[in-house]
């Protein structure tokens, strides 16, 4: 039974913070694989400022170039409109099968805000979800930080430090190391001439610099 995880988001642009916590939860959760699966036109971002998403594409690609445990999806490309999670979970979940468990990973910021998703009570019946958070907040998670409608059908599985929705899968709330990196703080420093060494890959940095991306 392989396990894969799915990382998607803006990467407006990809930077060190990114990078390592999907390596931390590839070898937290002992994932096969990482999938990168840069979003086309984020339902919940305001376009401005977002880098054409070819160009985004091709920063993940350089970035993650090194691992053979990342790889790169542009699933979201493919499909007209704006990028919903939903739609993007049930491609992997027709393309890799029942038998393979996959594991969505997103930030805290983004899982208390999922009510806002679209079809968002369905996610929980296509896959596990990992939720990164900061430091001393695993231990406080509970139903309590579910959309309400959700409380009453999540149980607290101690053993596992996670939530589970019978018949289901599972929420797993784990700490990930701190690294204080935005892509937004990013783009304010290149626009201000700032130097962004150590916040992103070389070939990132590049690659933004060859083509002029943030001014």
């Amino acid at each position: 039974m392989m396990k894969i995880g799915l990382f998607g988001g803006t990467f407006n642009p990809i930077h060190l913070g990114h990078l390592r916590s999907a390596e931390e939860i590839r070898d937290l959760f002992q994932l096969e694989r990482v999938i990168f699966i840069p979003a086309s036109y984020p339902p919940h971002k305001r376009k401005e400022g977002i880098i054409p998403a070819p160009l985004r594409v091709e920063m993940v690609r350089l970035a993650i170039a090194d691992n053979p445990l990342f790889s790169l999806s542009g699933v979201e490309m493919e499909r007209p409109g704006l990028s919903y999670s939903i739609e993007t979970i049930e491609h992997f979940r027709h393309e890799l099968g029942r038998p393979t468990q996959l594991y969505f990973i997103l930030g805290l910021d983004a899982f208390l805000e999922i009510n806002t998703w679209k079809e968002y009570a369905a996610l929980f019946g296509l896959c596990h979800f990992v939720v990164m958070t900061r430091p001393g907040f695993e231990k406080n998670f509970s139903p309590e930080h579910l959309p309400v409608e959700l409380t009453g059908i999540f149980v607290m599985i101690q053993k596992e430090r996670a939530m589970r929705m019978f018949p289901g899968f599972f929420v797993f709330p784990r700490e990930i190391t701190a690294l204080d990196i935005s892509s937004r703080r990013i783009r304010e420093h290149l626009q201000r001439g700032r130097s962004v060494k150590y916040l992103l890959p070389v070939a990132v940095e590049t690659f933004i610099s060859n083509n002029q991306l943030i001014k």
